[in-house]
């Protein structure tokens, strides 16, 4: 039995010898050496599905060609407007009579002269040597437009104003003169410029394109948009009271107290607008007050004026220029770099055009931006001294002495004189301060 029982172990131990090995070879070869029914079902599975792939391998390549053509079409789609490719939006409510105001004033000239005769008998002789401009030559006037220009213009000299308004008319009306110089038309109020709607759907870069700052293109869009949407309108502008008008004016980026003034003045012809903001003004208040005070005082002209001739240096005419506008440091709210700002950015003083600039570039001028008189002559002296030593008192706080040393550059907080000052002082001028501010400026010459 033992020997039995060994023979047996010995033989079950060949057997699983040799079947291990043969089972892991089978194992291995099974994929590759297809045997018996179900490899052969494998195989014709394969090849069905070999067939499967190759038939629908032209399905795939005619589909492909397709997507394509879509992600092509989408990206074209999602690219934005720029300057080169800008069509200008459609025209929404086209202008018409109703936004521009008439060539009427709402007061009597007349009248209005009488009365600041009897509040100082010189301005008889004032009115007989140079004429009131915005009030005497009337013409029709854009608000829309003369307010879009007027914030083109800040910064920079108005020859350089006059060819970015050019070159910002021209996105909307390509047929227009490519130089500004050729395109006469634009003096006219009635001359195309675009509209509210057409401005307010124009995108920033664009407007860059025209050489506008990105603050200023911010500026004239968010104006568009106000008289777009009718928060603005000509008709709102005409019916406000003076103080009313700023409130409205003033909500806009871009347009401060001064611009508002110059606005109210030489565009929509307001008789009693008193600027307390401009320099020139108050100079020409100093001169016009103390010689009516003090018999001493001589109203003098640089010497290029004296000569009759005109200054031949760049620096000369800044100074002529610089007589006029508001102060170089203006009262508006101090911003730092990101901020917003509240007020407008005011314009230069030595930018500003005075009315022989203007007749020298007439073909071009620019309706909308104010020109201010051309300087007296010396004869002037004998107007202003034909008043001297008269009795009414000046008002309190002020005296023949003080008055002297601000107009030698002694200034209060950056000014010659304060709004109150200024308001005191023109009290018996009211309500037609607007006339007498005009003659001001042509007094602002400096000695």
């Amino acid at each position: 039995m033992r020997f039995a029982f060994s023979r047996f172990a010995f033989s079950a131990r060949s057997t699983l010898r040799f079947i291990m090995p043969v089972t892991r070879s089978a194992t291995r070869s099974v994929p590759s050496t297809p045997a018996g029914g179900s490899n052969g079902a494998t195989t014709s599975s394969a090849v069905k599905s070999s067939k499967r792939k190759a038939a629908e391998e032209p399905t795939t390549a005619k589909k492909t060609p397709r997507a394509k053509k879509a992600k092509s079409s989408d990206k074209i789609a999602a690219t934005p407007l720029t300057s080169d490719a800008f069509i200008p939006p459609p025209l929404q409510n086209e202008p018409g009579e109703k936004t521009l105001v008439p060539a009427v004033l709402t007061f009597s000239f007349e009248e209005a002269k009488a009365h600041l005769i009897r509040a100082d008998h010189r301005f008889e002789d004032i009115f007989t040597k140079l004429k009131c401009k915005p009030f005497e030559f009337l013409e029709q006037v854009h608000p829309f437009r003369a307010l879009v220009e007027s914030i083109l213009a800040q910064q920079i000299s108005w020859l350089a104003a006059r060819s970015i308004i050019h070159r910002f008319t021209r996105l909307y009306d390509p047929s227009l003169p490519e130089k500004a110089a050729d395109y006469s038309a634009s003096k006219s109020p009635t001359s195309f410029f675009p509209t509210p709607y057409q401005i307010a759907n124009t995108d920033i870069e664009t407007l860059k394109s025209a050489g506008l700052s990105t603050r200023k293109a911010e500026y004239v869009k968010g104006l568009a948009a106000r008289f777009a949407d009718g928060r603005l309108s000509t008709e709102k502008l005409l019916a406000a009271d003076d103080e009313s008008l700023a409130e409205m004016l003033i909500e806009v980026r871009g347009i401060g107290r001064w611009t508002v003034d110059m606005f109210a003045i030489f565009s929509l012809r307001r008789p009693n607008i008193l600027p307390v903001g401009d320099l020139g003004v108050q100079r020409g208040m100093l001169r016009w007050f103390l010689s009516r005070h003090s018999s001493k005082h001589a109203f003098t002209l640089s010497p290029h004026k004296l000569s009759g001739g005109e200054p031949n240096d760049d620096k000369t005419k800044q100074t002529r220029a610089s007589a006029m506008g508001p102060p170089p440091i203006t009262p508006a709210p101090k911003t730092t770099c990101g901020s917003q700002l509240a007020g407008d950015v005011e314009p230069n003083n030595d930018v500003l055009p005075t009315s022989s600039d203007s007749q020298s570039q007439s073909p071009a001028s620019i309706k909308s931006i104010p020109v201010f008189p051309e300087p007296f002559t010396p004869s002037i002296d004998k107007t202003l001294e034909a008043d001297a030593m008269n009795t009414e008192p000046l008002p309190e706080g002020l005296s023949v002495a003080n008055l002297k040393s601000r107009l030698e550059g002694k200034k209060i907080k950056g000014v010659f004189l304060t709004p109150k000052e200024m308001e005191d002082l023109t009290g018996s001028w009211a309500p037609y301060r607007s006339l007498g501010v005009y003659y001001m400026w042509a007094l602002s010459e400096k000695n």
